[in-house]
């Protein structure tokens, strides 16, 4: 029945001309875009930076001794099993491991990896092969595979439809079906073969990778908050950065978004793609092509015994060489490059990191708050670690921080605190900052006007256990859809937090049961809704936040292709305060061949559309434009922006580490008439 075909799974959309590469793609090997088969062990479908991987069962046309050999442009490997058994698969031959490495079309002796040694085989039985093919953006694609009796002079013939048959027949399967997908040897081999003697290193070199305290600092138990009250006196937070009811021009709210600055180093600077983009410098890349950067050198006067050239007595032409001295040594002044930047939302350079706060404010800040904190709870607390400080500045009121401490309690036990604090620059009018005497004041609002200087900012307190939404429209990307569910549930494994839902608004999908695939995860808690008609990203978000019965918990606007930390829930928290902040995180857009292993990218400046608020403050602002933005996507994000800053609230702005958007085309996706806007998104 099977017969005269072989399966064939497509990866399109990747980069890199590597087998080890196509290992390294998010969806390899259960996921792939497209599921069909082919007649013959020859496959040339004249595109470009795709992988392939073609499997079934080989049926000899005689008993005896055969040799193969694979052919290809880039590189391809080809396994066969002892058998039947995906199981006893081995590498055969090969075309190359590191991508560099091609054949044309029919050449089967190029290299020595591609002929194999003898193989015996029986006509009565089915054997298992495994054809695996990366290919880029270059040359003439293809991949075959050849064999001939084992016999001297015998030439290699392609293997065709008469001796392959399928593996299983996938033409009534739906996309996120994967259970009958055979996992082997071959698709799970994650580093090149000539690894086994650490040959190849995969080790990135992005400083972000490496571990930071922040990254699990959510699962440290929490101090009391009842040790928190009255360490500091009440104040209003009233910023003067505030835009409310102030007209802003269409699109025109990202220029009121300001920065934090940092504390210590997160290393999102993407110091590694750095070669290809030096915009961190402030220079011309003109500038820097012709000059470099030797205006900030002072070359060190030379000594006068350097050689000296003698004109040719014969009046000869001479052949001068450029002077070189390897002895010229220069000065330097240190330069904090850090220092030149602003806390203006800067849409120029894509790979600068989040501002970096100083040392020495952070120690000030904290010594007077830790010296608080032990006063009001009979010193029981010692310092340990500063996780994370983050300050939001405001040159004519105060500066507002976010502390988060990791502290010893009674010698015995370690907590952590993560709290706003307010530091005003000066006093105003008598009660202007104060709380007392209003109807805001708490009843254990401390007697007695505060000191100017650092401040507890009521209705500035973040929710712990908020429940967080995020919603999700799809259609059709069951690839990405099944990898969304899969990654939400392995959040809700690793941390423990019950409090997060998904809201998943599909609209039609038929290659996937999106409905079965929730019901059958490990989500705490989902929706799921069934919209008809094309593709409406404003109308699918809008949709599913109406859904949401209580007011007072967090929305995240959110996006299918997306590698969430495992800090994600506590992050969206800590920046969403219900009336006064929402946040929009800066996704880091990997490249094309690009995983969170090996994050490749810029930073998403431009980009607004991944975005946590109160599901009472996206009420307010009037929610989605579903009338403006209904058969395109892109400049949805913008306008929502202009509203929620119009209202009044502050738009947080920071760059997660470990937060990526996966590389993904636009062709094929929701609808294909959809239209995109001018302005650039997605």
């Amino acid at each position: 029945m099977f017969k005269g075909q072989a399966n064939l799974h497509v990866f399109e959309d990747w980069c890199g001309s590597s087998v080890a590469q196509l290992r390294k793609n998010l969806h390899f090997p259960l996921y792939p875009h497209m599921r069909t088969t082919v007649k013959k062990l020859a496959v040339a479908p004249k595109w470009k930076n795709y992988g392939l991987r073609i499997f079934g069962f080989l049926h000899p046309y005689r008993d005896g001794d055969f040799q193969f050999s694979v052919s290809s442009d880039d590189n391809s490997e080809f396994w066969l099993s002892t058998d039947e058994s995906p199981l006893n698969a081995r590498l055969l031959v090969y075309v190359g491991q590191l991508g560099t490495e091609w054949t044309a079309p029919g050449e089967f002796s190029k290299f020595r990896s591609q002929s194999s040694k003898s193989v015996h085989l029986i006509a009565s039985r089915q054997y298992y092969f495994e054809i695996l093919h990366k290919q880029d953006d270059k040359g003439s694609d293809h991949v075959e595979v050849g064999w001939r009796p084992f016999l001297p002079g015998l030439k290699y013939e392609v293997i065709d439809s008469s001796y392959i048959s399928l593996y299983t027949d996938e033409s009534t399967l739906k996309m996120n079906s994967v259970d009958h997908i055979p996992q082997t040897q071959a698709s799970h081999s994650r580093l090149p073969l000539a690894d086994k003697r650490g040959h190849f290193s995969t080790e990135h070199g992005a400083d972000m990778l490496k571990p930071d305290p922040r990254d699990t600092f959510y699962s440290t138990p929490l101090i009391e908050a009842s040790r928190l009250e009255n360490v500091l006196p009440a104040c209003l937070y009233s910023p003067t950065y505030v835009v409310k009811d102030f007209p802003i021009a269409r699109y025109q709210g990202l220029q009121f978004v300001y920065l934090s600055f940092v504390y210590p180093n997160d290393f999102t600077r993407l110091t590694h793609m750095e070669r290809e983009n030096k915009c961190f410098y402030r220079e011309s890349p003109m500038y820097l092509e012709k000059f470099g950067f030797y205006k900030y050198m002072k070359m060190d006067e030379e000594d006068d015994d350097r050689p000296f050239f003698f004109p040719n007595p014969d009046g000869e032409k001479t052949h001068m060489r450029t002077y070189i001295n390897w002895q010229r040594t220069f000065s330097v002044n240190p330069m904090d490059f850090e220092l030149l930047r602003s806390d203006w939302n800067d849409l120029r350079c894509n790979v600068s990191g989040n501002l970096q706060l100083a040392e020495s404010e952070v120690v000030d800040v904290l010594a007077q708050y830790m010296e608080k904190l032990n006063e009001r709870n009979g010193g029981i607390y010692t310092l340990l670690r500063i996780i994370n400080v983050e300050k939001r500045r405001d040159s004519a009121r105060g500066n507002r921080y976010l502390v988060e401490l990791e502290l010893m309690e009674r010698g015995r036990n370690v907590v952590r605190l993560s709290e706003y604090i307010y530091l005003l620059l000066h006093r105003g009018r008598l009660g202007e900052d104060s709380l007392e005497n209003t109807e805001f004041a708490p009843a254990s609002a401390p007697a007695g006007s505060p000191s100017p200087g650092r401040t507890q900012p009521v209705m500035l307190q973040w929710r712990k256990d908020v429940m967080v939404h995020f919603v999700v429209p799809v259609k059709n990307q069951a690839r990405w859809v099944q990898q969304f569910i899969t990654d939400m549930g392995e959040l809700h494994r690793q941390t423990k937090d019950d409090n997060f839902s998904i809201i998943i608004v599909d609209f039609e999908s038929t290659d996937m049961d999106v409905e079965q695939a929730l019901r059958d995860s490990a989500v705490p808690r989902y929706e799921y809704l069934r919209r008809e008609g094309n593709f409406e990203r404003s109308a699918g978000l809008q949709i599913g936040v109406d859904t949401i019965e209580d007011n007072h918990s967090i929305v995240f606007l959110c996006d299918l292709h997306i590698h969430f930390p495992l800090n994600i829930l506590e992050s969206i928290r800590k920046h969403c305060v219900e009336g006064r902040l929402a946040f929009a995180p800066i996704v880091m857009r990997l490249g094309c061949g690009s995983s969170p292993l090996e994050p490749d990218g810029y930073w998403e400046v431009n980009g607004f559309g991944l975005f946590g608020i109160y599901k009472s403050d996206f009420d307010k602002i009037g929610g989605m434009n579903t009338e403006e933005f209904k058969d395109r996507w892109g400049g949805e994000d913008w306008e929502l922006l202009d509203r929620v800053l119009q209202n009044g609230l502050e738009v947080e702005r920071l760059r997660l580490r470990n937060f990526f958007h996966y590389y993904h085309s636009k062709r094929g996706m929701w609808n294909a008439q959809n239209k995109k806007s001018p302005k650039a998104g997605g």
